[in-house]
Order: structure tokens, then C-alpha cells, then sequence
């Protein structure tokens, strides 16, 4: 036990010293609390769901430099993911085994009502000196609504839905005589004991969402905290961030909301074997599993809106292979290519980049040992400040096809 003590507390030091930067770009990945990995592949993945391999995983990351991990949502089997661990409690067990990781847990308004899930993460909050945060998702697997007797909405009222439940979270949080008349949710004057842990900056638990619809944008702007984007162009980047900067601006809330991005990542010594990697991924992907996931995010996300802009709205079969287009934010190359395109992300307002792999065993490790000392060392030059040069350096393989320079 002692032994492991000291790697952990070598670990925390090393993580303290390589995330001094106040301005750093910070870094998450995905829990796979959920089978079958990360992609929709038949591909042999050497990443496991169990409580075991997650706290490895998670003990792991905070030792190399994550800050972050956010913990999956799913009620039912579907799309590769036949089993699922519960991400409020999961997250709970890994946040007993960690010092200094925060893990975002995923919250689904419908099935969770904002007086227990408020209540949930208040609890775990003050267990873990505030080292817990939410991601409200508004959902688009109807079945998974429907099988469990909730009611399926239309997409703005899922959106809606979830904006009065973000609401209620920040209201409970913070008042303590808490009122709300809102159309799926009521509160009077409920006070909630013990409230989560504050600091300067830090009113309440961090509240991420994510969306790429009008919807999800109005919601990042008036009530959350972070607002996770997929993969995109750089045209796609740069009209989303300054969009809800727009929106936020108009709520008075320009300085409030931040940015984070998903990504897959594929880093080998060459770019060569970079690609053959993902084009083996999309290669031997699940099809029948890619095909249904894409008729449920095409019917009821992203063309559901009126102007066909949410999620996967632009997404082809290939980018479906991993869910949240993680392939189009092009972390795959070797580490300083990887390293580069980062730092262009982070010029354009990203903030926490959120990121997966194929193999969890090991690529966490190296992922922490080869990028993540790269990125911190070029940020200590003045590297991801100046976007004109980050994209000169680097923009050309986030174009669309019809604006890419030759």
C-alpha cells in the first residue's frame, strides 16, 4: 500500500508541474464505463468497461497530466455498447480511487429529475473535495425513452427540457430557498443540504452540455458552462465558437462559457501508420451497428431540427464509426503533428479537448508520455495564442474540400 501511495503522490507532482500553466489547453478522455469500446468496430480493441480496468485507466491519466474524464450515459443495449455501468455511481467509485481527476458524469433529464441529481452530485461533491461535474445531454436514442414509459420529445423540447433542467441544478446549488415554475419542472422553496462546495470562480459544479443545433447553442449560451462541440472543419470551428460567443454576449455571459472539443486519437511514429490504424478501424466496422446508430442520430438529432444543423447532421458512414466524429477532429498522425493541431484548436477557443483511443491499456500512457509533454512545451514558447499563424501552420487538413489551399 505504501508503494502505491508514493507512485501516486510522484504521479500528482508530476501532473501539478506539467499543468502549472494557468493558460494551458486541459484534457479529459472518455470512461469507457460502456462495452465495446470507443468505435463501432469489429476491429480487436484492448479496452475494457470493468471497474477494475477503469480505475487503472483513470489512475493512470491523472498520473500523465488529465484533468478530466466524463463517465457515459446509456439506460439500453444498442449500437456495439451491449452493457452499461451506471455513470453516477462508476464515477464515484473511480473518484475514491483518484487524488486530483474530476470526472464529468453524464446526466440524462427525463429519466433523472433535478431534485435527485442535484442531490447526487452534492453528496459526491463534498465526499470528494468538489472533484465532480455534470454534461446534460438531451438524448437521441428513442427506444431508450420509450422501453423505460418517458415521454419522447421533439428535439427543442429536449433542448428545452434540458435548459430548465440546468436551471434547477444552478438554483438548487446556490439559493437557499430554491423557486422555479418552469414547464417541465416546479420547486418551491426548497433548500437543499449540504450544497456543494465553492470557491472563488466556482459557484457550483461545472456544467458541460453539448449539441451543434440552434437548440444546443441557445443552451450553451444562457446556462451552461461548457459547451462540447464533435469534430468539424475549421470553417465548422470557427462559426460555432463564434456563434455561441454571440448568443453568450447577448446573456451577458460572454466571459462564462467555454469551449471543448471531441477527439479520437490515433499517435504512431509515423503518419503512415496513423491512417492505416483508422482506416482499419472504419475498415472493419460493425456496419449493421453504424447503420441503425446512424438512422437514430439522422431521424431524431441532427436532421430533427428545422434547419438540419444538429448533431451528425453532415456526418457520413465512415465519420458514424466513432460516435461523436472524433475521426474529423484529425488527432491521428505521429505526436508532433498531433501536438500542432492541438495548439491550433486551442488558438481557435478550445479549451479541454476530449479525448479517446483504441487501445485504453496502453494509449493513455503514451498519450500522456508523448503528447501531452509536447503540447506544454510548446505552449511555454508562446505556441496556440496567435490563430493566423496556427492556421498557416496547420489549418489546411481541418479545411472543407471546396476552401483547402493547394
Amino acid at each position: 500500500m505504501s508503494t502505491n501511495a508514493g507512485l501516486q503522490s510522484n504521479g500528482s507532482s508530476f501532473a501539478s508541474d506539467i499543468n502549472a500553466d494557468p493558460n494551458r489547453i486541459k484534457f479529459a478522455y472518455w470512461v469507457p464505463n460502456v462495452s465495446g469500446g470507443l468505435v463501432i468496430s469489429k476491429i480487436p480493441q484492448r479496452t475494457n468497461w470493468d471497474l477494475p480496468s477503469n480505475v487503472q485507466y483513470a489512475q493512470t491519466a491523472e498520473k500523465v497530466g488529465f484533468e478530466y474524464a466524463l463517465s457515459q450515459i446509456r439506460f439500453m443495449a444498442g449500437y456495439g455498447a451491449e452493457s452499461q455501468h451506471e455513470p453516477v455511481t462508476f464515477s464515484q467509485a473511480l473518484l475514491h480511487q483518484t487524488k486530483t481527476l474530476k470526472l464529468i458524469v453524464a446526466l440524462l433529464p427525463g429519466p433523472w429529475n433535478p431534485a435527485v441529481a442535484a442531490k447526487q452530485i452534492a453528496s459526491i461533491d463534498n465526499y470528494t473535495d468538489g472533484r465532480v461535474a455534470v454534461n446534460v445531454v438531451s438524448g437521441w436514442f428513442k427506444a431508450e425513452f420509450t422501453s423505460i414509459g418517458q415521454w419522447w420529445l421533439d428535439h427543442g423540447e429536449r433542448y428545452r427540457r434540458s435548459r430548465e433542467f440546468i436551471a434547477c441544478l444552478k438554483g438548487i446549488w446556490t439559493q437557499d430557498k430554491f423557486s422555479f415554475h418552469g414547464d417541465f419542472y416546479q420547486f418551491h422553496d426548497y433548500n437543499l443540504q449540504p450544497k456543494p462546495l465553492k470557491w472563488e470562480g466556482r459557484p457550483h459544479p461545472e456544467i458541460f452540455q453539448g449539441g451543434n443545433s440552434i437548440d444546443a447553442r441557445e443552451n450553451a449560451a444562457t446556462v451552461s458552462d461548457y459547451y462540447f462541440m464533435n469534430g468539424n472543419t475549421l470553417e465548422g470551428f470557427q462559426t460555432q465558437i463564434a456563434d455561441v460567443k454571440a448568443r453568450a454576449a447577448r446573456e451577458n455571459r460572454a466571459d462564462q462559457v467555454k469551449f471543448a472539443l471531441n477527439a479520437f486519437v490515433i499517435s504512431r511514429p509515423t503518419e503512415a501508420e496513423a491512417i492505416q490504424v483508422l482506416q482499419e478501424i472504419q475498415g472493419k466496422a460493425d456496419k449493421e451497428a453504424v447503420l441503425a446508430f446512424s438512422n437514430q442520430v439522422h431521424n431524431n438529432a441532427g436532421a430533427a431540427t428545422a434547419d438540419k444543423t444538429g448533431m451528425w447532421a453532415d456526418s457520413k458512414f465512415e465519420d458514424l464509426v466513432q460516435y461523436n466524429d472524433g475521426f474529423k477532429t484529425k488527432l491521428i498522425g505521429t505526436p508532433q503533428q498531433i501536438a500542432d493541431r492541438i495548439l491550433l484548436l486551442k488558438s481557435l477557443g478550445v479549451s479541454i479537448l476530449l479525448t479517446a483511443f483504441l487501445h485504453y491499456d496502453e494509449e493513455i500512457e503514451k498519450f500522456g508520455n508523448e503528447v501531452l509533454p509536447l503540447v506544454r512545451k510548446l505552449e511555454a514558447e508562446g505556441r496556440g495564442r496567435d490563430v493566423e499563424f496556427e492556421i498557416k501552420l496547420t489549418g489546411d487538413v481541418y479545411r472543407s474540400r471546396g476552401n483547402k489551399t493547394t
